[in-house]
């Protein structure tokens, strides 16, 4: 039985074991350099826990000599050093990172590493390209593919209509850096925040806006190929601006560790989710001008006996799904391996990617 490494026991992390945990199929340790957060730690019996500090990469490359693969679910600032102890100790690397620039490191790393290096791997940036991916190559030509997700209280209260449903600094610095997007056939950086569109599904009224970090690879991947590229977040009316005030207006992008305080004191977090993936993507397929588009909603559910929010369900079950199929042998076993790299029909057939069958997932083509 092979053995994964999860690093980070905070709600993503222990997600992750409990998914790996509960299949049967592997056995499992999480790692974290906070002994209180490991011990607090509520997962079954099996479950290895080591305390090490993970800046270090010398001190936890020696704890990964005999580990299949390590999945960082780390704080985006802890990616690097992790990922140098991964390359270290011979492991597979899988990461669930929305930060553009400790992906360009994680890519470095890769050249020359006897394992594989997949990056990006959970909800957005992760799925969501494999998604696209699928839909961009049944057109001769692409003139649109539009990303929108969002995780989402389903019983949203206060000025914000949000809920904290994962890490709080992700969601900061997914809302201050650079996005990446493809214009009339260029690649260009725009402004997160920005980018503001309204739009209904099945009743409901949502706002999208750019936020960071979205696409991953697949800029790099489509140019050429896409007239326009865009990924938005998806969030209920006014939130944006309100984050536009505290970011801007108050100068809070330049403070935030005291924005995260801010928010985890007054924005109660929940359980109770849902995260909407909708993607859309436009051009001509012999001659005519076409449109396919994908749906779906994953509500928060009980795991093996345990309630989770959606979006741990969503995190969890791609990057465990990537994990399984690196296993099995189904994706290069060395090297930089991207999230379009995996195919759609192969992702949702695994253990792990039926998590994403959904309430309502359709694939619809008007």
């Amino acid at each position: 039985m092979r053995k994964i490494a999860v690093v980070g026991a905070g709600k993503i992390g222990s997600a992750i074991v409990d998914m790996l945990r509960t299949s049967g199929a592997y056995q499992v340790a999480v790692i974290d350099q906070d002994e209180a957060r490991l011990a607090a730690l509520k997962v079954g019996e099996g479950v290895e826990r080591i305390c090490v500090d993970v800046r270090d990469p010398v001190a936890l490359a020696a704890r990964l000599r005999e580990v299949f693969a390590v999945i960082s679910a780390a704080p985006y600032q802890l990616t690097v050093p992790i990922a140098q102890a991964v390359k270290a100790a011979g492991a597979h690397y899988l990461d669930l990172t929305e930060d553009v620039a400790a992906t360009r490191q994680v890519r470095a790393l890769a050249q020359g590493a006897t394992g594989a290096f997949i990056p990006q791997c959970g909800l957005a940036p992760g799925f969501i390209s494999i998604v696209a991916t699928d839909l961009t190559r049944r057109f001769d030509e692409v003139h649109e593919a539009r990303l929108r997700v969002g995780a989402l209280p389903r019983y949203p209260t206060g000025g914000l209509n949000y809920n904290l449903t994962w890490s709080t600094e992700g969601v900061i610095n997914e809302y201050c850096e650079p996005c990446e997007a493809i214009v009339q056939g260029e690649r260009r950086e725009v402004a997160a925040l920005e980018g503001l569109e309204t739009f209904a599904l099945d009743g409901v009224a949502y706002e999208a806006f750019n936020t960071s970090g979205g696409l991953g690879s697949l800029c790099e991947t489509l140019a050429g190929r896409v007239r326009n590229l865009s990924y938005r977040t998806i969030r209920y009316p006014g939130h944006g601006a309100i984050m536009r005030n505290l970011l801007n207006d108050l100068a809070l992008r330049d403070r935030r560790d005291l924005l995260k305080d801010i928010l985890e004191h007054a924005v109660p977090a929940t359980l109770q989710d849902v995260v909407i993936v909708f993607v859309t993507v436009s051009g001509l397929k012999g001659g005519a001008l076409m449109q396919e588009t994908y749906v779906n909603r994953i509500y928060a559910q009980p795991v093996g006996g345990r309630p989770m929010s959606a979006i741990q369900i969503t995190t969890a079950a791609s990057v465990c799904a990537v994990a399984d199929m690196l296993a099995d042998g189904d994706l290069p076993q060395s090297g930089f391996v991207r999230q379009e790299d995996i195919p759609l029909d192969r992702f949702l057939a695994n253990r792990f990617g039926r998590w994403y069958a959904g309430d309502d997932q359709a694939l619809r083509t008007a």
